[in-house]
């Protein structure tokens, strides 16, 4: 099986069985709500309403990421033939349309700008539009490292963009001019403004392991990709940015897609609570612990920043669980 830009590959799965049923629209949105608390949670805004009564405010939001993130960047120069993203159901349950999103409707950084007042970040590709209030610069099938680290490892072929965290980071700078004026001007702006960098790192498992590359040898990509992902973050601190909200990968041992490409027969291979594969959520465990690492580190060398990880993996895994506290208890395929 081929997995492109056709496919939306971030999709949990709610039961304790192998199989995968399609859920009621209504439903569809139920997971971000999910995960969109757990990114408010990681936010200074409830420590801070906490101590003052008053909410954290931003001038601006700006979004970097893959298809999680995506407002519609990847199809600003022409909609791939193989990308479903592009026709409806997608967009249909908010926008009435599809926008490009990865989602029926709005995505979590859409929610985020929501709950701090601020417009929903536009598509920073798009001709014409005003980003002083935020831009998205994330981009469907984005990664954490380089094109040139796949090509070198022969499995260019599943990279089908060379939008990774460093070029999305160019199109910031690109952007600059017309944001603010001089570097200190900038740099005064960028921290009165919410970044929020991610998910990276999924499409860099999917990479190798779709192209059937050993799992012991991804395993060693793990520390790379977590190290692009703080340089990544490192780079916008330099800019200004002061308040990053940096999200982990979820777990991909839940996902359908996984679940049926990696079928086996051996009891042992999946988690018998959730249905799991549990050596690819060991995967993306290990993932969120590197980078949770990185920014501690990070955290450290710049005191002055708020570095707050997202914990996708956990939110998601209490959806995985306890299903019926979402208000559904039913084996559920919710494509975000």
């Amino acid at each position: 099986m081929r997995v492109g830009p056709g496919s939306c590959l971030l999709l949990p799965t709610t039961a304790t069985t192998m199989a995968v049923a399609h859920a009621p629209q209504r439903r569809r949105g139920v997971l971000l709500l999910v995960l969109v608390a757990a990114l408010v949670a990681a936010l200074p805004a409830t420590c801070a309403a906490a101590r003052s009564k008053s909410k954290k405010s931003y001038t601006a939001i700006f979004s970097f990421g893959d298809s999680l993130s995506d407002a519609g960047n990847l199809i600003v120069n022409g909609t791939p033939k193989a990308l479903t993203t592009a026709r409806p159901p997608y967009g249909m349950t908010f926008f009435r349309k599809p926008t490009g999103r990865c989602s029926n409707g709005r995505l979590v950084v859409d929610f985020l700008a929501e709950h701090f007042g601020l417009p929903l970040p536009q598509p920073s590709q798009a001709k014409g539009k005003d980003f002083k209030k935020g831009a998205n610069f994330a981009i469907t099938g984005a990664t954490a490292l380089e094109y040139s680290f796949f090509k070198a490892h022969g499995i260019d072929q599943r990279i089908w963009n060379t939008g990774s965290i460093n070029t999305q980071i160019g199109w910031l700078q690109d952007m600059k001019p017309s944001l603010c004026k001089s570097d200190q001007d900038c740099k005064d702006y960028f921290s009165k403004s919410l970044f929020v960098v991610g998910e990276f790192g999924g499409n860099d498992y999917n990479a190798p392991l779709f192209s059937g590359v050993n799992f012991s040898e991804i395993k060693t990509y793990v520390p790379l990709v977590t190290k692009a992902i703080a340089n990544g973050v490192e780079k916008l601190i330099e800019l200004g940015a002061t308040d990053l909200l940096v999200p982990g990968v979820l777990p991909i041992g839940c996902f359908p897609l996984y679940l049926t490409l990696y079928n086996t027969s051996s009891k042992s291979d999946y988690n018998a609570r959730t249905g799991c594969l549990r050596r690819y959520n060991r995967l993306a465990f290990h993932h969120n612990r590197e980078l949770k690492q990185q920014l501690d580190e990070l955290q450290k060398k710049y005191p002055k920043t708020k570095i707050m990880y997202g914990d996708y993996f956990k939110a998601a895994m209490q959806f995985v669980v306890y299903p019926g506290k979402f208000g559904d208890s039913s084996c559920l395929r919710l494509e975000i």
